[in-house]
């Protein structure tokens, strides 16, 4: 059993994380201050120390030093990133934000524990599999194949762009990354470029001086700065300005970055990963985005599934999130229904995985009985039964192809194509409400769909609905 010391001020904080911890099978002790676990304990005799980084009077990052090889998590405020930055350079193992989330916290404190230091001869050469070492799950090909990928790009020191809709865990791919490579020892900095006000992103990211701007009444290093021998992800990469694309690209070219107000540069050894669910291509096309930047970005590229494409992984994630939910929620033990196993097979997940982990939580904190049922997920049951459009498709009137014909066969066609051939074929014949009907959908699923597939409607007949 794991012996865990708890260093934290805050006794409601500190009562909880300690039921959360022997809850889960672990050996937990705590105080309330640095000096109460150096009076009170031998910090060797522990496997993991969490701490608060704030404590009456000396800080938790103290112990980082006074532990030796005994690993020091810890735990700050939202608010409080730069000095989580501070702490994991002066050899912290990790860091987690309060409030936390509970398996956030059981994940990390795992992580640690089960974690063997690498041989240095291991360094950099990766796993066959990125999942050994991350959160991610994925058997079918296209995973496979990111897999193979993460692999292959972490024993370098490349740019990475990643591409991916929300919520399909473009951060978890970086992470991986990050993890596999020769600067898993060292911090790993991420930032949503769409979550820091444009007038801020540039102070935030390189630093100022003191006097820069008006309230920069101290000098302050930037969020690349923080991650120097580490990696930075910077996720809605196309979400940055043009301003601080120019100062990024420069950063990228000469390895060096200049804080707002300053005169002379600073080098950094910084490790890039870049994510975004826009098409970069496009943007720079349109002058939104630098065309020299997206070059310096494009250096290896990984492509992130949707989730309504990969197949069983749907059902292996489902199973997944069930457990964690139900063990967070300390609720019974719950299974899907085998019409709740087929509606998420069918669903098209418009928010990915992140829709799919909500959807499992709302169902576990409704469910009544043992099974998680259809109507407990809380989906948008105007989702298409495959089967179903499949056989009224193939039971249509065919046309014979001509010399030259290049269409596929119908049962080659997938899910998408099966409804866009549909709408197409009969849009002309039928109003919004038959066509919604007959496919067994809602007239609100079939404009999602026209507007996700791109399929015009067509103008509508004074006979028409």
């Amino acid at each position: 059993m794991s012996r865990i010391l708890i260093v934290e001020d805050e006794a409601i904080i500190r009562s909880a994380l300690k039921r959360l911890l022997e809850k889960h099978d672990f050996e937990v002790s705590d105080v309330g201050s640095v000096a109460e676990a150096t009076e009170g304990f031998n910090l060797h005799d522990f496997q993991l120390i969490i701490s608060d980084l704030r404590l009456p009077g000396a800080p938790g990052t103290d112990l980082i030093e006074l532990a030796g090889a005994t690993p020091v998590l810890i735990m700050t405020s939202y608010a409080s990133l730069r000095s989580a930055v501070d702490a994991m350079k002066l050899g912290a193992v990790d860091y987690i934000a309060k409030p936390f989330d509970h398996d956030d916290m059981l994940a990390s404190v795992n992580a640690i524990l089960s974690k063997q230091p690498r041989p240095a001869a291991d360094l950099g050469r990766g796993s066959d599999k990125a999942s050994d070492r991350t959160e991610i799950i994925g058997s079918c090909e296209a995973m496979q194949e990111l897999f193979r990928r993460i692999s292959k790009v972490a024993r370098t020191d490349a740019t990475v762009l990643i591409l991916g809709e929300s919520g399909t865990g473009k951060e978890l791919a970086a992470r991986a990354i990050h993890e596999q490579s020769d600067r898993a020892s060292k911090v790993m900095v991420s930032v949503n470029c769409a979550a820091i006000p444009d007038t801020l992103i540039e102070s935030e990211l390189f630093g100022h001086e003191k006097g820069a701007f008006t309230g920069a009444n101290a000098s302050r290093s930037g969020l690349i700065e923080s991650a120097d021998g580490g990696t930075l992800f910077l996720d809605e990469i196309g979400e940055l300005p043009l301003e601080a694309q120019a100062r990024l690209l420069r950063f990228l070219q000469e390895g060096e970055i200049r804080r707002v107000g300053a005169v002379q540069p600073r080098k950094v050894d910084v490790r890039l990963i870049a994510a975004t669910h826009r098409d970069l291509k496009n943007l720079a096309k349109s002058g939104q985005f630098r065309e020299d930047l997206y070059y310096r970005l494009y250096v290896m590229e990984l492509r992130m599934p949707p989730l309504r494409e990969r197949g069983q992984d749907i059902l292996r994630l489902a199973d997944r999130f069930l457990d964690s939910r139900c063990r967070k929620l300390d609720a019974g033990p719950l299974s899907f229904s085998p019409e709740a196993r087929e509606m998420m097979l069918n669903y098209s997940w418009p928010g990915n995985v992140r829709e799919l982990e909500n959807a499992i939580e709302r169902a576990v904190i409704l469910a009544d009985s043992t099974q998680i049922t259809p109507e407990l997920l809380g989906l948008d049951c105007d989702h298409i039964p495959l089967g179903e459009l499949e056989k009224r498709y193939a039971e249509a009137p065919t046309e014979t192809p001509t010399d030259g014909d290049t269409r596929r066969s119908r049962t080659d066609l997938s899910l998408d194509d099966y409804f866009q051939r549909f709408v197409l074929d009969n849009q002309d014949q039928m109003s919004e409400t038959e066509l919604a009907r007959t496919l067994g959908v809602s007239r609100k699923c079939l404009w999602e769909r026209r507007q996700k597939l791109g399929i015009p409607r067509r103008p509508r007949r004074p006979d028409q609905g």
